[in-house]
């Protein structure tokens, strides 16, 4: 009968479903761990996990270890050339700028850390591994000498390959020069703090990376001059569990401190306050 036919109509559902985009989710390269990409953000990206510490951009170091506005850069101006003719230098330094999008494999300026002036140098592994030429170690060497003329804390957060190849001896030259500089600095008295992030090797370890008056290294960040291929090949030895880790150098004595990311910028703060004995 009609009347106890009964009509079936589509429903719709009540909760519409949530399309979440794929953007949206990290997973941790150490341990496998998949989180929200806010929460690797919120952690500079740490993870919560494992404690792993990913590579970073420069404007996070800068944002971490300076205050609100008020960092200004000094020596943008200086920019690479091909003093040696080196064959696609030229190119390859014109694509590490679009890379990038800084001049050179540092930036330089001057801030406030709660308050309190520094000179802060960091280093950025996009533009050609983060490699010392002679335009890096000029604005650092420039920005040590800007410490000790007026008494500022100098800061640096190194994350190279080492010296740049295309260079040659111009690029070997600037460990000399910026390891005067930094002399000139524990001659006057002047606060300098080195923060060794991953990875940390080459000439830049070899100069002014390990001239601080503390070495701080980032958690299992790799640090060395010589890579460990090149080690075992050397010394014809199986080298050490760990070797070149912060961990490992800090058992021998080579850094004074590993300390965690998120801990950074109090413990520069207060190392800086100690250190001008107040």
């Amino acid at each position: 009968m009609p009347w106890f036919r009964k009509d079936r109509k589509p429903r719709r559902p009540s909760r519409e479903k949530l399309e979440i985009p794929a953007d949206a989710w990290e997973k941790c390269p150490e341990c496998g761990h998949v989180d929200i990409r806010d929460k690797f953000e919120q952690a500079l990206e740490v993870c919560p996990e494992c404690g792993h510490h990913r590579r970073v951009a420069v404007q996070v170091y800068i944002d971490m270890l300076t205050d609100e506005g008020s960092f200004s850069e000094l020596y943008n101006e200086l920019q690479s050339s091909n003093p040696l003719g080196f064959e696609g230098y030229t190119d390859k330094l014109a694509r590490a700028l679009r890379k990038a999008g800084s001049h050179e494999a540092v930036i330089t300026g001057s801030a406030t850390l709660e308050g309190d002036e520094l000179n802060l140098g960091v280093m950025d592994f996009a533009f050609m591994g983060g490699s010392m030429g002679s335009v890096v170690g000029e604005k650092i060497a420039r920005l040590a000498r800007r410490s000790v003329e007026e008494r500022v804390p100098l800061v640096m957060v190194s994350r190279s390959g080492g010296a740049r190849m295309q260079e040659g001896v111009l690029s070997l030259m600037q460990l000399a020069k910026t390891s005067v500089m930094i002399s000139a600095l524990k001659r006057e008295r002047v606060p300098y703090i080195s923060v060794l992030t991953d990875p940390t090797t080459g000439g830049v370890s070899a100069s002014f990376a390990m001239q601080g008056d503390v070495n701080i290294a980032e958690p299992n960040a790799v640090i060395g001059f010589a890579g460990p291929r090149v080690i075992k090949q050397t010394i014809g030895q199986d080298l050490p569990k760990g070797f070149q880790t912060a961990e490992f150098l800090l058992e021998k004595g080579m850094v004074d401190m590993v300390v965690p990311r998120v801990q950074l910028r109090a413990t520069i703060s207060n190392l800086l306050k100690m250190m001008q004995g107040r």
